[in-house]
């Protein structure tokens, strides 16, 4: 899979950038947008508040399973680095 850093804002804590080559694209998707944006959660810890954006090839149309095959998908690259933080704190500082 090949990525484009769109680019960070370290004071709001925010970042994007864009598959545009490989992984779940296929024929149908030309690039996928991500924005991720962390803030405080209320009993510690932090909340990662993302969008995707789907730009597809030509007319092609992506249906609601699809959709959610593809979030399913980013989940499953969440789930690891959480887990990692969580038993790893020190790898924050």
């Amino acid at each position: 899979m090949k990525h484009q850093i769109g680019g960070h804002d370290e004071s709001n804590f925010s970042y994007s950038y864009d598959l545009i080559e490989g992984g779940p694209l296929g024929d149908k998707l030309e690039r996928i947008s991500y924005e991720n944006k962390f803030e405080a959660a209320a009993g510690g810890g932090s909340i990662c508040k993302s969008s995707m954006k789907f730009y597809t090839v030509g007319d092609n149309v992506i249906t609601e399973d699809e959709i959610k095959a593809l979030i399913k998908g980013s989940e499953g690259v969440y789930k690891p680095v959480e887990a990692y933080l969580l038993a790893n704190p020190e790898a924050c500082n």
